[in-house]
């Protein structure tokens, strides 16, 4: 199973994020610490609860610590937290990147209006929308034929310049040769 199997629309918004969903507690930052410098990334617990819980436990575990950006794909979004199949640290397989999850649970889909713009940051999955488990994904564009099908869990703050470093996959699915890779993941100030 392939996560995050949709295909590219090439359809775009411009859209913006209104309103208080983004004026969360610094309790709820993630910081990810990428080769070429810090992304700080405001995680919505009022738009999708159970997700945020998730990649925060794991965050504080250390899991993401070395995961490879597996799925890379220039003007669309770059992919990333399989701790199963990812870490570069330790039993990383690249024939297997991007289909793993974690030992904690699925997360039920927690939809919302808030849209897929550039720097917003959403849940990869299966076609099951209820599969979603460790795996991310951070917008380098706006992709409206995203909303309402992905849940969003947060937003880079300050970073982004860094995110779009990322190292770019090849092909069709955007798999990256010798990725780059989450460094140092933490949440909290």
């Amino acid at each position: 199973m392939k996560l995050f199997s949709i295909a590219f629309a090439g359809v775009l918004c411009l859209a913006s994020f209104v309103g208080s969903a983004f004026a969360q507690s610094a309790d709820h930052t993630l910081t990810i610490q990428l080769k070429d410098g810090p992304v700080v990334i405001q995680l919505l617990p009022d738009v999708a609860p159970k997700h945020v819980a998730q990649i925060e436990a794991l965050a504080k575990k250390g899991a993401y610590d070395n995961v490879a950006f597996h799925r890379v794909i220039d003007g669309f979004m770059a992919q990333t937290g399989d701790v199963q199949y990812g870490n570069m640290a330790k039993g990383y397989d690249p024939s297997l990147a991007g289909t793993g999850g974690s030992d904690m649970p699925d997360i039920p889909a927690e939809f919302s209006k808030t849209p897929f713009v550039r720097g917003t940051v959403g849940m990869a999955r299966a076609q099951d929308p209820n599969s979603a488990n460790s795996q991310f994904f951070i917008m380098f564009a706006d992709g409206s034929f995203l909303n309402g099908q992905y849940t969003v869990v947060g937003k880079v703050v300050s970073g982004m310049e860094n995110v779009d470093k990322i190292k770019r996959g090849e092909g069709q699915n955007g798999e990256v040769k010798d990725p780059d890779r989450m460094v140092k993941v933490t949440v909290g100030k």
